[in-house]
């Protein structure tokens, strides 16, 4: 009896490890956590963006195939029998089968079966481009909404901070009442404070527990579950100028690649409408057997001679219909105009992007510095204030100021930390490139 049981929990030994494995890759609580690196990758991996993306591009990679077929000969076959009430052919009789086999080249046709193929080929280009700007787009959210997370982790540990401090002064608030040191006024209002910290509180908690199912969704995982995600707010360096973002972006970014490849594929579209200014040229090869059996193999009345084979060489050309094809290729060549603005426009607009995101990383960067200096500075306030009421040469509205400044410098802190950091994952994202942990050198 003992050895089954061995045996047992050597079988679930190894499903004991996957979930252990699991839940700290998930960043359970006896995991080390998920980091902004690691919810990268998962998203990347699991989203189903991700997978709609790589099914387009593989779509059109057998649009080439399919496209490409178009050179080649086309092979067919036709079988039929009938039967009529008087004779077909005097050798048939009333019932004839006939079989016939052919094969058929297109040799000219104005270039449009070229043109479809390279259109085809551009088209893969550009789900491959659209498969990588899908990428940029599902890890800038999923980076956005890491940093949200970690600053309402932030804010979280503020107002619990500030709900401990207020509730340690009206403690000591309290004190001072029942010796007939302090009025009732100052306990009043430590409760006010206090209660309002502690709403404070709920709203961060809440604003927290939002962020972690938005994460989890990002990242393919039940909203219902508890996972953790670790990082901080601390600036990383970044120094890449402007001429070298601009220079990236326009060699890197896929948009602007792929508003190059619309503009191509328009021009492949003109030149298939064009194909119908110029006759179609074909031959083919056909051979056919018929008789009066199932088989067509001939006839009493006609034992041999019952095959025949044809070589045709045959040409098409539409002199004219009524402006269709004229009218089809200005529309063309309109559309091949309007993309090529809209591309001309998305550089614009992608050159405004980057400066403003830019200046946006400098902005949040001085802020840090002077928030820095300004919760230092709170902080020394609001121990001189706790001081001197301790001593009683101060009042209850001097502790309840500095701490209101004091909880207001540091969420200040914390959003310009936050504002820096996402400043920089906007950035890199608009210059084409995924730095999954927001450090200068590229994720691979």
């Amino acid at each position: 009896m003992r050895t089954v049981w061995i045996f047992k929990l050597a079988a679930l030994l190894p499903l004991c490890i996957a979930v252990a494995v699991q839940a700290a890759d998930l960043g359970a609580p006896g995991g080390s956590g998920l980091t902004m690196a690691q919810a990268v990758a998962k998203a990347l991996r699991d989203n189903p963006r991700t997978a709609a993306a790589q099914a387009g591009a593989q779509a059109a990679a057998e649009g080439v195939k399919a496209a490409r077929g178009a050179f080649g000969p086309a092979l067919g076959a036709a079988y039929s029998i009938t039967a009529a009430e008087q004779p077909i052919t005097a050798v048939s009789g009333r019932q004839q089968a006939m079989l016939r086999a052919g094969l058929t080249q297109e040799l000219f046709a104005g270039f449009k079966n070229l043109a479809t193929w390279q259109q085809a080929a551009l088209e893969e280009e550009r789900q491959k481009e659209n498969r990588r700007f899908t990428d940029l787009e599902l890890v800038l959210q999923v980076q956005e909404n890491f940093l949200t997370y970690l600053k309402a982790l932030e804010n979280v540990r503020s107002a619990r901070d500030a709900l401990e401090r207020l509730q340690s002064q009206r403690q000591v608030t309290e004190a001072f009442f029942r010796e007939g040191l302090r009025p009732r006024l100052d306990l009043l209002q430590a409760d006010v404070d206090a209660s309002r910290a502690e709403v404070l509180l709920i709203q961060a908690e809440n604003e927290h527990a939002t962020q972690t199912a938005r994460l989890n969704t990002l990242l393919s995982l039940p909203v219902t579950d508890t996972v953790v995600y670790t990082g901080s707010l601390n600036p990383v360096p970044f120094s890449f100028g402007l001429a070298q973002c601009l220079e990236r972006a326009s060699r890197q970014r896929p948009d602007l690649r792929m508003a190059a490849l619309a503009v191509a594929i328009a021009g492949k579209e003109r030149e298939k409408v064009q194909s119908d200014y110029y006759p179609r040229v074909s031959a083919s090869l056909s051979w056919s057997t018929r008789g009066s059996g199932w088989k067509a193999s001939g006839s009493s009345g006609l034992p041999t001679g019952y095959t025949d084979r044809q070589v045709t060489l045959s040409a098409d050309w539409t002199i004219f219909d009524w402006g269709r094809t004229w009218y089809a290729d200005r529309q063309a060549g309109f559309t091949q105009t309007r993309l090529k603005a809209e591309a001309e426009n998305l550089r614009q607009e992608v050159t405004y992007a980057i400066k403003s995101r830019l200046l946006m990383a400098e902005d949040a960067e001085k802020r840090i510095l002077v928030a820095q200096k300004a919760v230092t500075q709170a902080r020394e306030a609001y121990d001189a204030a706790v001081a001197r009421y301790h001593a009683q040469v101060g009042t209850n509205t001097d502790v309840l100021d500095a701490q209101a400044k004091l909880s207001l410098e540091e969420a200040g802190l914390t959003g310009a930390r936050a504002d820096y950091l996402s400043a920089l994952a906007r950035l890199y994202v608009a210059m084409g490139e995924i730095h999954a942990d927001l450090a200068e050198t590229p994720a691979p």
